[in-house]
């Protein structure tokens, strides 16, 4: 009874985010019932025919659903391959600056594009990036020929990585720094003391000191494999990309809302969930025998 007593201000304090999450990530979940019917909007759920596992039949018959998952692969593994190297390769430098009015200032510009949204990013990329914009003017300059990054199916995935790394390395970023000030500095005085170079004492010190942080921020990303950014394809892309460009969310979004394939696209996002959730837990899994990481 004392602990309840003590214990009982913070389970009020969580409860407004536990009724959020109940009534916009759980409740909701009722709606599933349409991926195994032939749902229409009239009917509603209790009416419309029972379909079984016919629609997830229908995807698998889908010609260009074997091209979007390998689409939505490919962007999401280059995202966290490069999410996971761009930061830490910025922390280690941001680590070795001296002039902490400098390395303030570019922690600073480097996390304020994480604020923006990918629709005013958007317009930005979609200037910058045109073949009159400020990239292509360049390329121009030094003798090259303008290149389409929005408009070439060869490079508009690679367009989407560099620019996700841009918009959310810096967030990162703060991450490995935090790590970064744990480690003991007696280690880099012996380092030191036995002769290593700023460089050696990097790769002997510097590190092995984040690597439990690097395996948990592996891990914890495996979950978002098949979340290859939504926001961002879908502000960016265009029908001349979608061979390398579309995703499975935008073309639930383009099934669901535009050809009104309500149950087709509800069955396709259950199928994500399912993939999803089953990564989550693997990541996890992987978090805590590697890294000693453990939510509950």
């Amino acid at each position: 009874m004392g602990r309840l007593k003590r214990e009982f201000p913070y389970h009020l304090m969580i409860l407004p985010g536990v009724l959020f999450v109940l009534l916009y990530s759980y409740v909701p979940m009722a709606g599933l019932v349409i991926a195994f019917q032939n749902f229409v909007p009239v009917l509603g759920f209790s009416k419309s025919s029972w379909a079984g596992f016919d629609n997830f039949v229908y995807i698998y018959h889908l010609p260009s659903v074997g091209q979007v998952l390998w689409n939505t692969l490919f962007i999401a593994v280059m995202k966290i391959a490069a999410g996971l190297l761009v930061p830490i390769a910025v922390a280690l430098l941001l680590n070795e600056l001296r002039l902490v009015a400098f390395k303030r200032t570019v922690q600073t510009l480097i996390y304020l594009p994480h604020f923006l949204s990918w629709v005013i990013l958007a317009g930005i990329l979609s200037d910058v990036l045109s073949l009159d914009g400020i990239v292509n003017r360049l390329v121009t300059a030094f003798g090259g020929e303008p290149i389409y990054f929005l408009g070439d199916s060869r490079i508009f995935p690679f367009t989407l990585v560099a620019s996700d790394v841009w918009k959310e390395f810096g967030f990162a970023t703060i991450v490995y720094l935090a790590a970064l000030t744990g480690i003991d500095p007696s280690l880099y005085e012996a380092a030191r003391i036995d002769g290593a170079n700023r460089w050696r004492q990097t790769l002997y010190v510097t590190l092995p000191g984040i690597v439990p942080i690097i395996i948990l921020m592996a891990t914890l990303s495996l979950g978002n494999v098949l979340n290859a950014g939504f926001d961002q394809v879908f502000n960016l892309y265009n029908p001349s990309v979608y061979s390398t460009g579309d995703i499975i969310d935008t073309m639930i979004y383009r099934v669901g809302l535009q050809q009104s394939q309500f149950s087709v696209s509800t069955a396709l996002g259950l199928f994500k969930s399912f993939v999803s959730f089953a990564l989550i837990s693997i990541s996890y899994i992987l978090a805590y025998r590697f890294a000693n990481y453990r939510i509950f």
